[in-house]
């Protein structure tokens, strides 16, 4: 695939020379000698303390402006204070939340999902989200495993947890956000009751925050994994881990302005960045790449009841929405939606994701369709608080199947198998290590010992690094086929599917085989208005990998394929389809 072009003279310093002079920069992305959790390693030592700090500095400067849009819900930087104002006061006083307990919110991306976030954030305790797609039974494993003292949920969370309450003896009070008058149960409560509905959390009086003796390495959150197979592990996170993973992300930022040549803009306070949000919340990305970010920014989040792809078309027409993305799947559903041509999206300015693999062509179709906006593809996984590495702007058009290299205060490392480290451009498994690193697993101290070793993260991501330190994820270990003996890196047969035109999106599973163990399989997805044939496409990944990864299998479905809320494949979803063969 041929790369698009890129400016004459690009870059004008190296990715090291970049980070080096953003490391000694008087800003809050200033590196400095610290030590995480008794491991010495490179912190951001001008940054926030706390997340509460990013919450006491932004309604001074954005009081005015929207933060959360939801429909016909409107909440200003000012009327949100004042909400988790008096949610943290309720907590505190109402119901006995105390430094350390842990406070589970479980709903939908509606304007009152962040208020027990940052309340709970904001007076020591830590807050816990949930995936608002889990059943009863992983509900009540969640709440259990974690020992919520309080939820926030909505309606539709309490019909699902109702018939497993009984099992929650920990779980003193629950919270109903749009909802919950007339509950009998009497741990049950309206939140509505407590801060009235979103469109007047203006009228709130101003309170002011509880007192908190908070620091940065205090506990903050727990985030559950997405659990594609076995129990989810919840990850602990510091305000210090939360707050670095977006230093990160704004130090990529700024090396891709640095490698230009230009200098970092003045901040205009007539201009306002909007996200449309396409993820939950819940996820590591929502809450610390996207809501958290907004905030320090005085940016403005408009979130949608499920993502739907032509509903988000006039939203970004009508929110003048500057940031789209999510998962790869959801730029390919807006770049290819027959409408999008109806609609003025000349506000985009970035489509950035993460999450899965990308197909190379999605970066030159957003140059192409986008010219002003900047492409950016990342990796980061809940127990780095998401973002660790961001590749964007030139350096993405440049490697379109890289996923960046990492800031100066990430460290990495591919570890072979016998435990040492391997030579750049070798596949090993990718190893982690920085200031946003969670500090354990809940409760599970053999997993922690496992994944969490003197600073690093064992990520169990198969990777290679280049000579420059760009990232190459190659495969998750566990997904990884062999056939006959022969490693088959997923990725590698989908991102050859993925260069055909007709592809919005794939994903490759194992087919069981008696003599070789296993096969190669494929289930595609066709872009609108496209057609491919089986042979067609295997043809086309043929003529780009050896033949004994070619899927012997490819079958077509017109839906998106299905994914987690976190939007990763579920592959064993994918995998029961195949019949054994051989």
């Amino acid at each position: 695939m041929a790369v698009a072009a890129l400016p004459e003279g690009w870059p004008v310093i190296t990715v090291a020379q970049a980070n080096a002079a953003i490391a000694a920069s008087d800003s809050p992305l200033k590196l400095s000698d610290g030590v995480v959790g008794g491991v010495p390693m490179k912190i951001y030592g001008e940054a926030p303390p706390t997340v509460r700090t990013i919450l006491e500095l932004a309604e001074p400067q954005f009081g005015a402006r929207d933060f959360l849009v939801y429909e016909d819900e409107r909440v200003t930087y000012a009327a949100f204070a004042r909400a988790v104002e008096h949610f943290a006061k309720a907590l505190t006083e109402k119901f006995g939340v105390q430094k350390g307990d842990r406070v589970a919110i479980i709903m939908r991306n509606y304007p009152q999902w962040p208020v027990p976030f940052f309340a709970a954030l904001s007076i020591g305790a830590i807050a816990t989200p949930m995936n608002s797609w889990w059943t009863g039974d992983e509900l009540e494993y969640g709440l259990s495993d974690s020992g919520a003292k309080v939820a926030v949920v909505d309606p539709q969370i309490l019909d699902r947890i109702r018939d497993n309450l009984g099992s929650l003896s920990a779980l003193e009070t629950i919270i109903v956000a749009r909802g919950g008058e007339g509950e009998t149960d009497p741990r049950v409560t309206s939140m509505e009751a407590l801060i009235g509905p979103a469109n007047s959390w203006q009228d709130l009086d101003q309170i002011g925050l509880p007192a908190a003796d908070l620091g940065p390495d205090d506990d903050a959150t727990i985030m559950y994994t997405s659990g594609t197979t076995g129990r989810p592990k919840g990850a602990l996170a510091t305000h210090r881990a939360i707050i670095s993973n977006m230093l990160n992300s704004l130090t990529c930022q700024m090396r891709m302005l640095l490698r230009r040549g230009e200098e970092p803009p003045e901040p205009d306070p007539n201009e306002q960045n909007a996200t449309l949000l396409a993820i939950p919340f819940f996820h590591a990305t929502g809450a610390f790449a996207v809501l958290i970010p907004s905030m320090l920014q005085g940016a403005k989040i408009v979130s949608q009841y499920k993502w739907d792809a032509g509903k988000a078309l006039p939203i970004i027409e009508q929110e003048e929405i500057t940031n789209v993305g999510g998962v790869p799947a959801i730029a390919w559903q807006l770049l290819e939606h027959p409408e999008r041509d109806n609609y003025d999206l000349s506000t985009i300015k970035a489509v950035s994701y993460g999450g899965a693999p990308s197909a190379p062509e999605l970066v030159s179709t957003i140059k192409k369709r986008f010219p002003e906006a900047a492409p950016g593809n990342g990796w980061g996984m809940t127990e780095t608080c998401a973002t660790s590495t961001l590749n964007i702007g030139e350096d993405y058009v440049n490697r379109p199947d890289s996923a960046g290299a990492p800031p100066g205060a990430v460290e990495l490392k591919i570890v072979g198998g016998d435990g040492k480290e391997v030579p750049a451009g070798e596949v090993g498994e990718l190893w982690c290590k920085g200031p946003m690193n969670c500090k354990a697993y809940w409760n599970k101290p053999e997993a922690t010992a496992e994944t969490f070793v003197d600073g690093w993260v064992v990520t169990g991501d198969l990777a290679r690094i280049d000579d420059e330190g760009f990232l190459y994820l190659v495969d998750r270990a566990k997904d990884m086929l062999i056939r006959g003996g022969e490693n088959i890196y997923c990725i590698e047969v989908e991102s050859a599917l993925y260069d055909h035109p007709a592809v919005m999106d794939a994903s490759v599973v194992g087919i069981p085989h008696k003599v070789l163990g296993q096969e190669v399989g494929a289930v595609v997805q066709l872009k609108p208005g496209m057609e491919a044939s089986e042979d067609e496409l295997r043809a086309h990944v043929r003529n780009q990998i050896a033949a004994f990864k070619v899927p012997v299998e490819i079958q077509f479905q017109d839906a998106p394929l299905p994914r987690n809320a976190n939007g990763k494949i579920l592959k064993p979803e994918l995998r029961d389809r195949f019949q054994p063969r051989g």
